[in-house]
């Protein structure tokens, strides 16, 4: 096995078609996605409803079959079986015997998971404390709420220590603690070495715990890599607050410099490049305006993000 492989997942080319029904056109879902994941990483992957998410972590778990293109996970390609045992998978909806308790489902996947007798027990009782489940261990799970459940699911996708886990939609239903817990579960993943894939929508997390990001829009993978990688200089800005500035002096800078108001009335903002900041001072100082504030615009997933999908809807996108 390719274990050592710097990239331990790859997806290239990957193409999937649906056929919705009998007789209908064939339906394209994936239109040629590729990206990779480096060994020890957290590699978040993110889209809007539709986006193709699931239908990429379905493929790489073996559950459908891409309709061209490969993808492969430690060396393997996903068809194989043998590796699995080397991967946790969390699905967006986990489902459990609501009869057992968090305990027993646990002592349940390991046994499944072929962890040893000797060591199943404190591996449960180690990942129950992880996710913030040990005051409820003996609980039956139909007493559980959704987040709690979510917490479940987590531990069961690590219960067998796998090296590549994968978490759709982990933070689904959980409080801003029980977020930060997860969090903490990952990132402390992270610090043993494993590999995590993590499919979400939550993109303040992503952005918060993310070594690298890929963010699918209609099938088609827009951006891929560090969130600040995403950016050249020449597109970096910065906020500037201005109070006083004249009719005339605005238009000059709107159309001089291209920039972006908002406000009205004594007090307006002003989003413009970096490079621009000290001439549209000048003016504004020429024409009388005082500076309130200036700071820089710091790029966000969310604006990385909206950018994609904006594109997109504006037919940048594949039919």
């Amino acid at each position: 096995m390719a274990g050592d492989a710097r990239e331990v997942v790859q997806v290239d080319s990957v193409v999937k078609d649906f056929r919705p029904g009998f007789g209908l056109r064939t339906k394209r879902v994936l239109h040629g996605v590729s990206f990779s994941v480096r060994e020890g990483e957290i590699f978040g992957f993110v889209g809007p409803n539709g986006a193709g998410k699931t239908t990429t972590l379905k493929v790489l778990m073996g559950l459908i079959k891409a309709t061209s293109g490969r993808a492969t996970i430690l060396g393997c390609d996903v068809a194989q079986t043998e590796f699995r045992r080397h991967i946790g998978f969390l699905p967006e909806n986990p489902y459990f015997y609501s009869f057992l308790t968090a305990r027993e489902i646990l002592n349940f996947y390991a046994k499944l998971s072929g962890v040893p007798s000797a060591g199943r027990r404190d591996r449960v009782d180690t990942l129950l404390n992880w996710v913030g489940l040990e005051h409820a261990a003996d609980a039956r799970l139909r007493t559980y709420s959704k987040g709690m459940l979510q917490r479940v699911g987590v531990a069961q996708a690590l219960v067998h220590n796998p090296r590549v886990i994968f978490l759709d939609e982990p933070m689904s239903g959980l409080d801003p603690l029980g977020r930060k817990e997860i969090r903490d579960v990952v990132l402390r993943l992270k610090r043993e070495g494993k590999t995590v894939f993590m499919n979400t929508h939550i993109l303040s997390d992503v952005e918060m715990i993310c070594d690298r990001v890929a963010i699918i829009v209609d099938g088609v993978i827009r951006y891929q890599g560090r969130i600040e990688d995403f950016l050249i200089e020449d597109e970096l800005w910065s906020d500037v607050v201005l109070s006083g500035l004249s009719v005339e002096a605005t238009t000059h800078i709107e159309e001089a410099f291209d920039a972006r108001f908002h406000g009205v009335g004594e007090r307006i903002e002003i989003r413009i490049r970096d490079k621009d900041v000290s001439a549209v001072l000048q003016i504004a100082l020429a024409a009388g305006a005082e500076v309130i504030s200036l700071s820089q615009h710091r790029v966000s997933l969310e604006t990385i993000f909206i950018d994609a999908v904006e594109r997109s809807e504006g037919g940048g996108g594949e039919s």
